[in-house]
């Protein structure tokens, strides 16, 4: 069933141009279900390219020349801990590593940007999820002028060359926005202040972020636009379902592990005969 869907999901279209000065954010539909508009079906076809990750990903452990690095990106209510819990759930936590980027310490501070960023970068034989990423000090610190303007515009192309050398010494990377739409935050943040069990999550800072949309916007398709690299792709992500969004980001991290030529080391030895007493 998977495979039949495979050609159905047309991954390529998610995935922003190189170069792409056309691209445009308001050009994707946040509540579309393009290549998979039964949730049934997809949560069947999810399902197993998720059993086929935790193959996949135990097989790049065992070997240790490859890691892959999944960055997820999204403004608030965007759905970065629904979308990791969901596809990385059920895959051996051995072989993952897993950060979330929240604002620098005083040490970090101290240091460049991509400092704590490159510390976290999964060794060889690992999946890594970055919850936010390097990519906030081209998003909010250009929103809220956290920088000079001139150190912002610099740090596109030095993004850039430190993606290559990670994909250079062995780590893949995708890197993920969520994309939902404003009515769509707005119902995820009453829900939020409505519901007891997710009230921890929302703080009234929210909604002064919220207030800046077009800004964050303005700052993400920028980034998606300059740092769309052959090395280091962009995948912009339909969220508004979330469904969908866990499906067509199972299909792909599956699709990339699955070019990647993994296979199981040889044994150092002849084991053939050997018997356990």
């Amino acid at each position: 069933m998977a495979r039949k869907s495979a050609n159905r999901i047309n991954i390529d279209r998610f995935r922003v141009p190189v170069g792409g000065k056309r691209f445009r954010l308001k050009d994707v539909d946040p509540a579309s279900k393009d290549g998979l508009p039964d949730r049934d079906r997809a949560e069947v076809e999810m399902a197993a390219d998720i059993a086929r990750i935790d193959v996949l990903q135990e097989t790049m452990y065992a070997q240790g020349k490859h890691a892959l690095l999944c960055i997820f990106q999204a403004i608030d209510c965007g759905g970065k801990d629904g979308t990791i819990r969901t596809v990385f759930g059920d895959v051996d936590p051995m072989g993952i590593v897993s950060t979330s980027f929240k604002a620098p310490s005083h040490t970090e501070v101290a240091r460049d940007y991509l400092w704590r960023v490159h510390k976290a970068v999964p060794p060889r034989g690992y999946l890594g999820i970055f919850n936010r990423s390097h990519y906030e000090d081209v998003l909010i610190v250009r929103v809220h002028g956290l920088a000079p303007p001139a150190a912002i515009e610099q740090r596109y192309e030095q993004i850039n060359a430190f993606e290559k050398q990670l994909s250079e010494n062995g780590i893949t990377i995708l890197k993920f926005y969520l994309h939902i739409s404003k009515d769509e935050q707005k119902q995820r943040l009453q829900e939020r202040i409505d519901d007891p069990k997710k009230r921890w999550k929302f703080s009234p800072g929210d909604l002064e972020e919220r207030a800046w949309w077009d800004h964050y916007m303005e700052a993400y398709e920028i980034a998606l636009r300059r740092c769309s690299t052959p090395w280091a792709p962009w995948y912009v992500i339909p969220a508004d379902r979330n469904w969908y969004r866990n499906a067509v980001i199972a299909r792909i991290l599956r699709r990339t592990l699955e070019g990647l030529g993994l296979k199981y080391p040889k044994p150092s030895g002849d084991f053939s005969k050997l018997v356990v007493e």
